[in-house]
């Protein structure tokens, strides 16, 4: 990638020398005095920052929120970029800028901007256009002052404007009733062109520095040290993206994002509740930046992602000098934050056995808000069930594999209460003495999300979730409890 960076800014094609591990915010306010993108937590909740980048693949444009506060500038290379200044109409507001007016949905107005491009940016999906969708995709924004009610109803109002929507072209349907200026019309071709010119590998995670993902998590860490760092980008490394299902294996790219799972059909006939589970995951801007990869290797006790795929017993796949090697990902955990990983190895794909029709999976997940917050403990299990035929009582555990986060130094594998349940019962005496081995094998402390005590009960009760939500035919909860 060198050292120039081309993408396409609202309405304007851009080089820049700019360090590409400088953030979209601080570029955009530092350098173009774009001041509409506010300055808020740097930390990807507020969504004062938001921003839409627009990404040439499959012979489209996709569009997506994302917090420019966690954002690299390496990473907006060869895409559209768009901010509150791109959707400025010349004459008038946009049906979303107007909506936010008439319903009484601003105040201060600092929060305002980050709502608007998050509405445009659902205008722009052309998945969803029903009220549900319009209010899940603001939900990155947080408003202060106005009280919610007022933007959901802007939400709603929004998307009825979407009703009819042309799907073959979406952008000329979206500028001829004024949700994007007209310049719009002419940026897929605009970013095709440049796509070409900079090539679908321009940053690609090989040479020397940082490796970094959605930097969701290494920007809230230590900006200042990666604005100024080598940094190898990952993000947009077709060898690290993709999610394939081969020979009874389901393997995911290091750099797909969480959204790139709901994204894919294939995931989603894996596993039905998906949807479900990843709400409890993040943001949408968050999700749409956040790589499966940076979760595993960062290596949080509480990673949402990591206990997910533990619970799957899934393995990764690392590449460096001594060349690919696969290491389950229950061994990848030496301590906290060490990693069986030498440093120049990066972490490529994850891969699992694709569930068959007697496999159950379930992931849960207790904090102290619904949405939008860190576990305090959360947990992830997947039993294989003996052919029923074979059997006429209860149904037969003959594969398990648990995890949970929130109860040790590392993301840990249940590896005694993955055992325990392998050739047993599925039935009230088999969930409480898991349950009990479970709380045996943790080592929770007490900090701002509980006390110890409470954890452990949390993964006590995450268990009983666990086979509550999949046999609720076999499972009573007063079973569990009497």
């Amino acid at each position: 990638m060198g050292n120039r960076l081309r993408f396409l800014l609202n309405d304007e094609d851009v080089t820049t020398e700019v360090g590409a591990g400088v953030t979209v915010l601080d570029y955009l306010r530092g350098h173009r005095r774009l001041y509409g993108t506010k300055i808020g937590c740097r930390e990807g909740d507020c969504g004062a920052c938001t921003v839409l980048v627009g990404t040439w693949r499959d012979g489209d444009v996709r569009y997506r929120s994302m917090t420019s506060c966690l954002m690299p500038l390496g990473n907006a290379h060869g895409k559209h970029l768009v901010t509150i200044e791109g959707l400025n109409l010349s004459e008038g507001l946009t049906p979303a800028q107007q909506a936010m007016c008439d319903e009484g949905a601003s105040q201060c107005g600092f929060c305002t901007v980050g709502f608007v491009v998050s509405l445009a940016g659902h205008a722009l999906d052309a998945r969803d256009s029903t009220p549900a969708g319009a209010i899940a995709a603001v939900d990155g924004n947080i408003c202060r002052c106005t009280g919610y009610k007022s933007i959901e109803r802007a939400a709603s109002t929004v998307s009825r404007g979407l009703q009819g929507r042309d799907g073959r072209d979406r952008v000329g349907w979206l500028v001829a009733r004024g949700f994007l200026p007209p310049w719009w019309r002419e940026v897929p071709a605009r970013l095709r062109r440049l796509h070409q010119e900079c090539g679908a590998a321009a940053a690609a995670a090989n040479g020397s520095g940082v490796v970094l993902g959605g930097g969701t998590d290494l920007y809230v860490q230590r900006p200042e040290e990666l604005a100024a760092a080598a940094v190898r980008f990952a993000f947009d490394d077709p060898a690290l993206q993709g999610i394939r299902v081969q020979n009874g294996r389901c393997t995911v790219g290091a750099a797909a994002t969480v959204t790139d799972l709901v994204e894919s059909p294939e995931f989603v006939a894996m596993f039905p509740r998906l949807v479900a589970h990843v709400k409890l995951v993040s943001s949408t801007p968050i999700r749409n930046m956040a790589t499966i990869g940076g979760n595993f290797v960062n290596a949080s006790p509480i990673g949402d992602l990591t206990i997910f795929f533990l619970g799957l017993d899934a393995e990764i796949e690392l590449r460096g000098r001594r060349g690919a090697r696969r290491v389950p990902l229950r061994e990848f955990y030496r301590g906290y934050k060490t990693l069986d990983r030498d440093p120049d190895e990066i972490l490529t794909s994850v891969s699992f056995l694709v569930p068959g029709p007697r496999t159950h999976f379930n992931f849960e997940k207790v904090c102290k808000r619904t949405h939008l917050d860190i576990a305090s403990v959360n947990a992830a299990l997947r039993v294989e069930l003996a052919d029923a035929s074979a059997n006429g009582g209860a149904p037969i555990i003959v594969r398990a594999a648990a995890a949970a986060g929130g109860v040790a130094p590392v993301p840990l594998y249940l590896a005694a209460t993955s055992a325990f349940l392998r050739g047993k019962s599925v039935e009230a005496a088999t969930v409480i003495a898991a349950a009990d081995i479970a709380r045996g094998e943790i080592a929770p402390i007490s900090d701002a999300r509980g006390t110890a005590e409470y954890k452990a009960l949390l993964l006590q009760q995450l268990v009983y979730a666990h086979f509550l939500t999949l046999f609720p035919q076999q499972i009573r909860w007063e079973a569990l409890v009497s």
